[in-house]
């Protein structure tokens, strides 16, 4: 075609006659949308367009680190420092790396606004629900709304104290399992540990066991791993990348195939049929046998009649991967608490000899009765609780436009919840919040709230209709373990010197490397 006019032409296209052709446009304009996003995001976004500049921030943000703070390794360290340095009515604005902007909430009236008067108004981001959804399907935990309440009203009764309290002979006989394993074989206590939770989790969930602990490489066992394997680094940039992106982009990118993904629902697959053998299999015994004396949450919540056979896998699922997890890092922050601490661990072995029956006798359990006698093991478990909780850091989405603290909050905004830092705030624990104390939970008044100022001061497992509904039944099983662990070993870090790290493990924060510990059998029990 010849040009109109003098000095005007056309611009001249590709020519579109293959598949590749075709192939090679849509990852051209994919490549351009993206970078032009990515530059808004960025760059422009959080410079010029931003509604949350009147939210307090700290100084110092670069586009690949985010806001920085001084000699803090840690998300959760960073958050506490900026709690305490940075003036704000219970919001403090930041950045993560690429400039993705959040907002930390700090005070006890921001926190009940968003947990406990509009927890409907708040949602998990997308990008955690879709990452959650290909393991936990449309469990509890990913459950919103009326679905939610539901849900959540008929698995009340089997994580009720009435209902934990039968499942504690449970609890007892893994930790005697595990205390004879670490005996034979010391050097893999952390390993050891993950393997007893995830034995419990079994039996007090569905009364399947696991067997962990004793053989940890069948197939069950090495497909649970698969699950549970960290993201390698390409996956975390993708992931980071997918942010960068406009929703729609976003979820188009994250139905592409992965090697990670196929791995994942490989093992998820798995896993899902085990469950739902186990389930029919009690379906069909609770049918035929009314008088079934089953105690595990799974027997208690057919009984209910809500859920079909596949919204119980669900919650299987999800209760191994809300469960599981999290009270195996807990016990792992509680051997390395022992360690540090000889006189806590000396007086906790004392109170724990005099009061239960000895983790060797192969025919002793115990009752909650006895358990609750143990007011020392209460007062450390809830400590070790506070100074660390299994999920330091969670995050809420604001579902539409609103007001938060007095502020206003766009639809979209992502909330930081961070117990890590909330349940170590000076200002509702007084100035020895910093330090781990046992005795706070010991004073008159006390046992039931370490003397915190406001309730939300203790966020370890949330509050509100989206709390822990495992709260009870964390708490009996960490008891149980670490009286048993307390009770028979002596317990050393191979390095007293050598600082312990967080890192980010699943939904909670574990030791980087475990901890290292010599363990010494203590006779005399």
């Amino acid at each position: 075609m010849e040009p109109n006019a003098k000095g005007l032409g056309f611009v001249t296209l590709p020519t579109i006659s293959t598949p590749k052709d075709i192939v090679s446009l849509l990852a051209s304009v994919i490549a351009a949308r993206l970078l032009l996003r990515t530059f808004y995001t960025t760059i422009l976004y959080p410079e010029l367009f931003t509604p949350l500049k009147h939210i307090p921030t700290p100084a110092g943000r670069s586009l690949g680190k985010g806001t920085t703070a001084p000699s803090q390794k840690s998300h959760a360290a960073r958050l506490r420092y900026w709690s305490k340095t940075v003036p704000n009515n219970g919001l403090i604005r930041y950045y993560l790396p690429g400039n993705q902007e959040r907002v930390l909430v700090t005070s006890p009236k921001a926190l009940a606004e968003i947990l406990v008067a509009h927890p409907t108004d708040f949602t998990k981001p997308k990008a955690t629900r879709e990452r959650l959804w290909y393991i936990t399907g449309r469990g509890l935990l990913l459950a919103e709304g009326e679905e939610h309440k539901i849900q959540r009203k008929s698995l009340v009764p089997a994580f009720s104290f009435r209902h934990v309290k039968d499942l504690y002979p449970v609890f007892w006989s893994k930790a005697r399992e595990l205390t004879d394993s670490l005996e034979k074989e010391i050097k893999k206590a952390p390993a050891k540990a993950t393997r007893a939770t995830l034995d419990i989790i079994g039996v007090a969930g569905m009364n399947h066991d696991f067997d962990a602990l004793h053989d940890p490489d069948n197939l069950l066992n090495r497909q649970y791993r698969r699950l549970r394997q960290e993201p390698s680094w390409i996956e975390v940039l993708c992931s980071f990348v997918t942010s960068l992106l406009s929703p729609k982009d976003a979820s188009i990118v994250s139905q592409l195939p992965t090697s990670r993904k196929r791995e994942v629902k490989e093992a998820s697959d798995y896993i899902r049929s085990v469950c739902r053998s186990i389930i029919q299999e009690k379906r069909e015994k609770s049918e035929s046998d009314q008088t079934t004396s089953e105690v595990d949450i799974i027997a208690v919540a057919l009984k209910s009649g809500v859920f079909t056979d596949a919204n119980l896998v669900d919650q299987m699922m999800t209760f191994l991967a809300a469960g599981h997890g999290t009270t195996s890092h807990a016990l792992q922050w509680a051997v390395h608490v022992l360690c540090k601490h000889g006189q806590i661990q000396t007086r906790l072995r004392q109170e724990v000899r005099d009061n239960l029956p000895s983790i060797t006798d192969s025919e002793s359990t115990i009752s909650a009765t006895e358990l609750d006698r143990l007011p020392y093991l209460h007062a450390f478990c809830n400590e070790l609780l506070r100074f660390y909780p299994p999920v330091p850091i969670t995050v809420r989405e604001a579902l539409h436009d609103m007001t938060v603290a007095g502020q206003r909050i766009p639809k979209g905004t992502t909330f930081t919840i961070a117990p890590g830092v909330t349940n170590l705030d000076e200002q509702l624990w007084g100035p020895d919040a910093g330090k781990f104390d046992p005795e706070r939970w010991m004073q008159k008044g006390c046992a039931n709230t370490g003397g915190v100022q406001n309730h939300l001061g203790f966020l370890t497992f949330l509050h509100g209709p989206r709390s822990c509904i495992g709260a009870t039944f964390a708490r009996s099983e960490l008891a149980c373990l670490v009286a048993a662990l307390v009770g028979r070993f002596r317990l050393e870090l191979e390095d007293p010197n050598k600082e312990v790290e967080p890192t980010q493990r699943g939904i909670g924060a574990a030791p980087v490397d475990g901890v290292r510990t010599r363990l010494e059998v203590v006779d005399g029990w």
